[in-house]
């Protein structure tokens, strides 16, 4: 009873004031559905007007014989306001068959009756006749279930003459695909009730579909992605399933992430390492902005800045000692390619006859040092950038190339490379760090480093992953991104899984090598995507309208997650403990690093 109610006056009334004030008060006060409650409501045979927003509820009539996957998404993408509502009641089997047999009789009965008056065989019953033994057979084998399912759809606009429009386009595009839509006709009310998120099924206007059929309706598939064994990658935004996977149980250790800037690749990638570090997997990481520096120094692993102005030095002229399984002129071989490829990038490309002018002055640099095939490499001093500088100025035609080369042994970028190594990668996290060099040297750091640690990698066999960050700057250069491709296809011979991070998708795919090394990568991870990529992401994953527009709306941390044929929608979860030594977030550092000089000089008054 309302305010107003109390005020109405009443046969058996006396006085008004017999009415306590606070039972009037109360009556008066509002409750939650007065609150959400439109102020006015008009109803008319085809369509509402609620609170001067007119509405107007459809419901399907009718199907076609067939429904491919996908069929509702162009309505589910439909730039509109609408509410869409699907209500699924579960048939039971033993009643739908004893009508089943009933509808075959009747269908046979038809045929029989055409047939003895030599009427031509009419296609539809046949069809009719086979679809409906079918069914029978899958629902006898509980292969199928029959459901009663209403599909209700209530579309929004400003005037009646828009919400024609609507109406038109809607009709359009689902009668191209042969689904009939008809308009709740004097129970608008009802239809815009059964829309509501209260979960009532007011109109009851329902086709009989069965598992098959129905499961096309939903614009998402969702998978469940998990194993009994790996490491925790997230939670499946769907079902709210784990996502936990081993990557070295796959027919490849390889995985990729592509995502755009602060869209957490970073993060993903950091919670992944350390979770990985507590399984015993040895991980070693190019970063070029210096993100994995608190995380090494957590986890107790070694820290390599590499730099013009750095103490620690890669010679690329070292050479790996042979595995039981080649030679040593094998390795002395593949060294040498290498270095070719390594030049090809500090000299800007080399000509055919330069390239083999290069060629020859490194195996003659090698023979200075007495280093040949049969040689022990590791009773050897390698030779360095300045040797093989003697060398080359001695040959002919290579006046040029020494002038080219000589900022890497005399000028300011003499301390890059012409040094011997002092780098021991003998722990279970390495970090090698890239910020402070040149962009002009970053791709030739990047392949020294890499072509380093995969020599060491050679000489003993473990379970490793070996993380690259921002990997479009390998792909700048052929060698470099030759060199990748290489380690993505022969790393599982190793027992190495090769971790591949861009945020310019672009540049990656753009690149020759870029697809090999994503098909040659048997997880993939798709985080937030901006507009000019995603369409080609679209094209490359084979991915449905609803999972590019998620790509485009993820927040930091979601996106799609692949292994295989399967993938799911992920969403990256980290504990606080967790979330404290893997966050790059400035404001999260900054909190970090306050709290750390308050300790040092709360220790340092004690």
């Amino acid at each position: 009873m309302g305010l107003f109610d109390f005020l109405k006056p009443k046969k058996n009334d006396k006085d008004l004031s017999e009415f306590l004030p606070q039972e009037i008060y109360q009556s008066g006060q509002l409750e939650l559905q007065d609150v959400i409650a439109p102020a006015a409501l008009k109803v008319a045979p085809k369509s509402l007007n609620v609170s001067g927003k007119f509405t107007r509820t459809f419901f399907v009539i009718s199907y076609p014989r067939y429904l491919t996957e996908g069929w509702f998404a162009p309505i589910i993408n439909l730039d509109k306001v609408f509410d869409i509502s699907i209500f699924v009641h579960p048939v039971d089997t033993a009643k739908v068959l004893k009508q089943f047999q009933k509808k075959v009789a009747e269908v046979q009965s038809q045929m029989a009756d055409r047939e003895k008056k030599g009427l031509v065989r009419d296609p539809m019953l046949e069809t009719a006749y086979q679809d409906l033994e079918r069914l029978r057979d899958d629902l006898l084998q509980a292969q199928e279930k029959l459901f009663d399912v209403g599909i209700y759809l209530t579309i929004y606009a400003a005037t009646e003459e828009e919400l024609d429009k609507t109406e038109n386009e809607i009709k359009s595009i689902l009668e191209s695909k042969l689904v009939i839509i008809k308009p709740a006709l004097f129970q608008q009310e009802q239809g815009f009730r059964s829309t509501s998120p209260l979960g009532n099924d007011e109109l009851m206007v329902h086709n009989k579909l069965n598992s098959s059929p129905l499961s096309s309706v939903f614009p998402f598939i969702s998978f469940d992605l998990t194993s009994n064994k790996g490491i925790l990658y997230g939670v499946n935004r769907h079902n709210s399933s784990l996502v936990l996977f081993d990557r070295f149980s796959l027919e490849n250790y390889n995985s990729i992430t592509l995502a755009k800037s602060g869209s957490g690749k970073s993060y993903m990638t950091k919670l992944e390492i350390l979770r990985s570090l507590m399984f015993g997997t040895e991980v070693i990481v190019i970063d070029p902005e210096r993100e994995y520096e608190f995380l090494a120094e957590a986890t107790g692993g070694k820290y390599f800045n590499i730099s013009l102005n750095s103490e620690h030095h890669i010679n690329p002229f070292e050479l790996a000692a042979p595995r039981e399984d080649e030679s040593s002129a094998d390795v002395l071989r593949s060294n040498i390619i290498n270095l070719v490829g390594l030049f090809r990038i500090l000299l800007g490309g080399l000509t055919a006859e330069e390239d083999g002018i290069i060629d020859r002055a490194i195996t003659e640099t090698y023979a200075l040092k007495d280093i040949t095939p049969d040689s022990d490499f590791s009773k050897i001093e390698p030779p360095l950038l300045s040797d093989f500088e003697l060398v080359l100025a001695g040959m002919q035609g290579g006046e040029s190339l020494v002038q080219r080369l000589s900022k890497y042994t005399h000028g300011t970028w003499s301390g890059f490379i012409n040094q011997p190594s002092n780098v021991d990668i003998n722990a279970n996290f390495i970090v090698f760090s890239l910020r402070d060099m040149e962009d002009e040297l970053k791709s030739a750091a990047m392949y020294i480093v890499m072509h380093f640690i995969w020599n060491s990698i050679r000489k003993e066999l473990k379970k490793r992953l070996m993380v690259i960050d921002e990997a479009w700057w390998m792909m700048k250069s052929d060698d470099t991104a030759s060199f990748l491709l290489g380690l993505a296809k022969r790393g599982r011979k190793y027992y190495l899984g090769l971790s591949t991070i861009t945020q310019d998708v672009d540049d990656f795919l753009k690149s020759q090598y870029g697809l090999p090394i994503l098909t040659n990568s048997s997880m993939q991870m798709l985080l937030k995507q901006s507009p000019t990529v995603v369409d080609k992401l679209q094209t490359i994953f084979n991915l449905t309208d609803e999972e590019k527009y998620l790509l485009l709306e993820s927040d930091v941390g979601e996106g799609l997650f692949f292994v295989g044929l399967k993938h799911v929608a992920i969403k990256v979860i980290a504990s606080y403990t967790e979330d404290q030594i893997i966050t790059s977030d400035p404001s999260q550092l900054l909190s970090i690093k306050a709290a750390k000089e308050e300790l040092k000089a709360a220790e340092g008054k004690q």
